[in-house]
């Protein structure tokens, strides 16, 4: 087999963009110079996090440095567990490990609404300093002065919940079986989280990006929107991610140059924004966020007319490569349609697929 030229980190650069604050001191030093308490005498620095960014991590990085006056946790505000368990519960379709129905939860629902009004108390009180506020649900708690958002794709938090890293919204549920906690995120936490960020996104001053918690990443909001509004004027690609399958294959592994001694790749996921991650080049440096990100932002530009008025801001479309040289057979497709689909699911509409054959081993059956 040739060479393999497959891009697995596709980046977009974008004109204009300032470029990334690296490292938690650069990040710390970008954020008091927002502040500007030399020109005021208080700031409220918000953190907005998508479920999945490691909180305890960013919070004690910039208490470290930045040294508020108080630095409050949104958690203190959420309901008592069992009350959490019992509002996600409809959705979860009880003891079945797949099947639930999208949830129409928002994220103020997961929060006591007097406890919030107590943590609005505990920030106002303090007239001079840098208040920070770092987690999911902290734009509950105040505006901000400054505000700043932590996104995390949803790849990535599936990884952070094989690897016991991270938990479900509003639960410390760090050890449950990663397919139940897959199944909480993708019917519940993930459709709350998009519902509170999608109007948020014009109000971004800053990004940060810590999908790779050694090398964290501060951008300007109006440079990522600005990534944004470029990327549907052309061509782009998203970041291909990888994961073996119980039928899956090796020819991946030589196309894609991946790892050789995995056991095998059954699926790459080439362009599926819910999934996928979007590399923004900003002046050098490249910020991770999730692709999903652009949809919400420009949908109508991304999708056209016609397909956004059917649609929305989803995608719905999937592409993906499928490997069983050397594996088994591909599992067998089911796909409802679209009536059962919404009244089971809480889907719109069903997946119909096709397939091209890209390679084959000798005598394949495709049968």
């Amino acid at each position: 087999m040739r060479k393999p030229n497959y891009e697995k980190f596709p980046h977009l650069p974008v004109p204009g963009a300032k470029s990334c604050a690296t490292g938690w001191d650069a990040i710390a030093s970008r954020l008091l110079e927002a502040a500007g308490l030399s020109r005021r005498s208080r700031c409220v620095l918000v953190i907005e996090c998508y479920p999945g960014v490691d909180e305890a991590q960013v919070r004690a990085e910039l208490s470290a440095r930045l040294a508020p006056v108080v630095a409050p946790d949104p958690r203190e505000a959420l309901l008592p567990p069992d009350k959490i368990e019992a509002l996600v519960a409809p959705f979860l379709g009880g003891d079945d490990p797949v099947f639930g129905f999208l949830s129409n939860l928002t994220l103020p629902q997961f929060f006591d609404p007097a406890k919030v009004e107590g943590l609005r108390a505990q920030v106002a009180a303090f007239p001079a300093g840098l208040v920070l506020l770092v987690g999911c649900g902290a734009r509950l708690i105040a505006d901000g002065d400054v505000f700043v958002y932590a996104d995390l794709a949803r790849w990535e938090a599936q990884l952070r919940f094989r690897r016991n890293e991270s938990a479900n919204l509003g639960t410390a549920n760090h050890t449950l079986a990663t397919n139940l906690q897959y199944k909480r995120a993708f019917y519940v936490d993930w459709r709350v989280a998009d519902r509170w960020k999608r109007p948020l996104i014009a109000q971004w001053d800053f990004v940060l990006d810590t999908h790779d918690p050694r090398a964290p990443k501060l951008a300007d909001g109006e440079s990522v929107r600005r990534g944004l509004r470029h990327a549907v004027t052309r061509p782009f690609r998203v970041v291909p991610l990888f994961d073996p399958a119980p039928w899956g294959g090796q020819w991946m592994k030589e196309a894609c140059d991946l790892d050789r001694d995995a056991r095998n790749y059954g699926w790459c996921f080439d362009c599926v924004p819910e999934e996928n991650s979007l590399l923004l080049d900003l002046d050098g440096v490249r910020l991770e966020l999730p692709a999903i990100d652009l949809v919400f932002d420009q949908p109508r530009a991304l999708l056209g007319d016609a397909v956004h008025a059917r649609f929305g801001d989803e995608f719905p479309i999937r592409f993906d490569f499928l490997d069983t040289v050397g594996g088994g057979n591909l599992s067998f497709q089911v796909h409802p349609l679209t009536e059962y689909m919404q009244r089971h699911f809480g889907l719109h509409y069903t997946q119909d697929e096709s397939y091209y054959i890209l390679d084959a081993a000798e005598n394949a059956d495709t049968h």
